[in-house]
């Protein structure tokens, strides 16, 4: 019971932190933005209980997310693209964050498995996005983008996703370094072992 308690307590309080950074966002010159690292703290779940109850908990904050960004889903010309846009944009692309333990490798106590784990989860996202962005994103594709002509919804997608993203990789991993040592038992569950 004490370690149901624990758990739900961590996880509610690392949803809640990671829900607060998805709101500070630095908006990128080409559209997009960077969050403060708002998908580590899934990460961390994910790693410190395992990758189900970090996709559950992955899930959780997609629907807190969803509710966020709900405006989004009026831009759907139809109900399939609704539930494209809801399915793709919002749930299966913070959902996978969650299981990024599973794609770290074995062992997964490791600062290797950490990151490792970071980037195959957010390439899934990523993909999640190109495809949103070419199917329902691309009706409102500019003519240039990144000072390149713009005929493809696939590449503008590829484009726009993928610049904010690689920078949300590369903050990630750097920011998950720089509290590795002081936080592994706690990221690793190592201290869960003598609770």
């Amino acid at each position: 019971m004490k370690n149901s308690t624990r758990r739900l307590t961590d996880t509610a309080i690392l949803i809640a932190l990671g829900t607060v950074l998805s709101l500070i966002k630095i908006d990128l010159p080409f559209g997009g933005g960077v969050t403060i690292c708002s998908m580590l703290p899934l990460v961390i779940i994910s790693f410190r209980y395992g990758w189900k109850w970090g996709g559950l908990a992955g899930f959780v904050y997609s629907v807190i997310q969803l509710m966020l960004g709900l405006d989004n889903v009026q831009y759907a010309s139809s109900a399939v693209m609704a539930a494209g846009i809801v399915l793709l944009d919002y749930i299966l692309p913070y959902t996978v964050i969650g299981f990024a333990s599973l794609f770290g490798g074995k062992p997964t106590n490791t600062r290797k498995a950490l990151v490792l784990g970071i980037i195959v989860s957010f390439v899934l996202r990523l993909v999640c996005h190109i495809v949103t962005g070419a199917w329902i994103w691309g009706e409102w594709m500019p003519e240039e983008f990144m000072n390149m002509a713009m005929t493809s919804p696939w590449i503008y997608s590829i484009l726009y996703n993928g610049w904010y993203m690689l920078a949300e990789i590369v903050l990630t991993v750097i920011v998950a370094m720089a509290i590795y040592n002081p936080l592994k038992r706690f990221i690793h569950g190592e201290d869960l072992k003598k609770a």
